[in-house]
């Protein structure tokens, strides 16, 4: 299956926009849903909405074989040992969150020190900020190299016996950066400190094996690998779940409530406080049903070569300053620009008139605008459904801000 016929299973995407065919190039923002994952969601409404693990009727029944039905297809997808492993949370910002309340803050202490880098974003800073206040920990950023990467040498250099955590996103969402994660583990954990990785911008774009990268713990959003928003994973491995506290308390994640104690669920559903997000579950399991029947690695291919080529096409657009590697095969499928002169929100209005949709402004990664000495920047991010005709659709629509505003000025 082509791109252009993925394309015809996304119905939001056959629409004009300002009188113009919709080319969407916001992907790595949120993802659009394809048909089996709408008709999924549809018909937990229509046919078996029920809440969960509580009741015996059947609807109760049906909705508890979906939901956790969904559990084991994002671990057969991640790659993890058990299902105990595999947390539904709100979204990537709600496990990292998780992991750094929970875990952070009952490990760490005084002198103990946090390794991230600058290229996270705030959802991979401010929840280590937070712990390294109260616990009294040092926060660390990894330098980058001049075109955006890191460099091997400078974690051997930064990380210590006294780092305790390292947290890193595999993927960048402002360079396209393709960090090496496995690497970084094994560093991590030869001085004894536990792995944290965000794979929101990793996990829709290629094939996750977290025991192959030796992660402690991982993080996904359901939204923008095509299923729907509000839901999301926190793969943790089994023995470090097991010593952590719950951050929610409440209904589902309780085993038995005394007047002044209780006592929690087993894992997983010792994290899952209150009515979980079922239908969320159950589009995220169908997502992983679509994604894989295309395969991941088609989709990792095709990206490339989007990437590759909007790369070349972008780099011959006079006055461009293109962000991140600019070796295509060290970038994941987006590209991140500035035009001399013009705001990316001018860049992202005068786009939208054209049917073309970017984002533009600091990409929730305001220490990394800084290092780029950049205020704000535009985003072409692609996905499965995009073509080479929509990056053409997107130069076109660069060389006409660009004209619009030389007039103008």
């Amino acid at each position: 299956m082509n791109a252009r016929e993925i394309r015809e299973l996304f119905p939001i995407l056959n629409q004009e926009v300002n009188g113009s065919p919709l080319v969407y190039l916001d992907s790595a923002a949120t993802s659009q849903k394809p048909v089996p994952v709408i008709e999924a969601l549809e018909k937990y409404y229509r046919e078996y909405n029920s809440n969960v693990h509580r009741g015996v009727h059947t609807l109760g029944t049906r909705a508890t074989d979906g939901y956790e039905g969904a559990r084991e297809k994002v671990r057969k997808f991640i790659n993890a040992k058990s299902i105990e492993e595999i947390i539904f949370t709100r979204g990537t910002t709600t496990s990292l969150n998780t992991v750094a309340a929970s875990y952070g803050r009952a490990n760490l202490g005084e002198g103990d020190e946090i390794v991230i880098s600058y290229m996270e974003h705030h959802s991979n800073i401010i929840p280590w900020q937070q712990v390294a206040k109260h616990t009294g920990a040092t926060l660390k950023y990894l330098d980058l190299q001049e075109d955006g990467t890191i460099s091997l040498d400078t974690v051997r250099e930064t990380i210590t016996d006294k780092t305790k955590i390292v947290s890193i996103m595999q993927v960048s969402n402002v360079l396209g950066v393709m960090n090496p994660i496995k690497e970084i583990a094994e560093i991590a954990h030869q001085h004894g400190a536990i792995m944290v990785v965000d794979g929101a911008q990793s996990a829709p774009h290629m094939k996750i094996d977290v025991q192959d990268l030796d992660c402690d713990f991982f993080a996904l959003s359901g939204h923008k690998m095509c299923g729907p928003t509000g839901i999301g994973v926190l793969y943790g491995k089994k023995h470090l779940l097991e010593k952590m506290e719950p951050v929610e308390f409440g209904g589902e994640m309780i085993d038995f409530v005394g007047l002044y104690e209780s006592t929690w669920k087993e894992l997983p559903w010792k994290f899952e406080g209150g009515t979980p997000i079922i239908a969320g579950a159950i589009g995220l399991g169908a997502a992983i049903d679509f994604l894989q029947e295309i395969g991941l690695d088609n989709i990792e291919n095709h990206e490339h070569r989007l990437a590759a080529y909007a790369l070349e096409k972008l780099s011959a657009v006079e006055g461009m300053t293109i962000y991140g590697p600019k070796d295509a095969s060290k970038r994941a499928g987006l590209v991140t620009f500035n035009i001399d002169d013009v705001h990316p929100h001018d860049v992202a209005t005068v786009l939208d008139a054209e049917g073309i949709a970017v984002r533009a402004g600091h990409h929730c990664a305001q220490p990394l605008m800084k290092w780029l000495n950049a205020s704000a920047t535009a985003r072409a991010s692609f996905y499965l459904y995009n073509t080479e005709e929509d990056i053409d659709r997107l130069v076109e629509g660069l060389v006409k801000t660009k004209e619009y505003f030389s007039d103008v000025f």
